[in-house]
């Protein structure tokens, strides 16, 4: 179990770690006003978001599965934990959409509407460490 348990943290990190830095990458692509810069930007933020953060989200909800159903890990805390994690697999495909709008060169959003968007992962990472750590109910 601790095997697993080490894997789905690792790369519970791997996705966070991008789930934060692609609002960054929105934030310098809205104020570039070079062809070159976009260009640049449409290709990091598609890399990014389909090489590391779609893939550690897949293996973070695998091992997370794999913790809940295959050593029978319940409580309260999980099905909120679920309920949090839910969420933050929507906001995943939602940044997602946001690749693809500034792959189209359609953002019509300012840079200081993504600088404000990239404090929310921030929120779902508290909420699932105090669930998990805490176990408050």
């Amino acid at each position: 179990m601790l095997w697993v348990k080490a894997f789905h943290v690792v790369f519970m990190v791997a996705w966070f770690a991008g789930l934060f830095y692609l609002p960054r990458l929105f934030v310098y692509h809205a104020q570039a006003t070079d062809a070159l810069s976009h260009e640049r930007f449409k290709v990091m933020e598609r890399k990014l978001y389909r090489g590391i953060m779609t893939p550690s989200m897949v293996l973070t909800l695998g091992f997370g599965l794999w913790l809940w159903l295959g050593f029978g890990i319940t409580g309260t805390w999980l099905h909120a934990k679920v309920a949090v994690v839910v969420l933050l697999v929507a906001h995943h495909f939602w940044l997602g959409h946001l690749v693809k709008v500034f792959a189209r060169d359609s953002n019509e959003r300012s840079h200081v509407f993504y600088r404000w968007i990239n404090e929310i992962p921030l929120l779902y990472l508290v909420a699932i460490v105090v669930l998990v750590v805490v176990k408050p109910f």
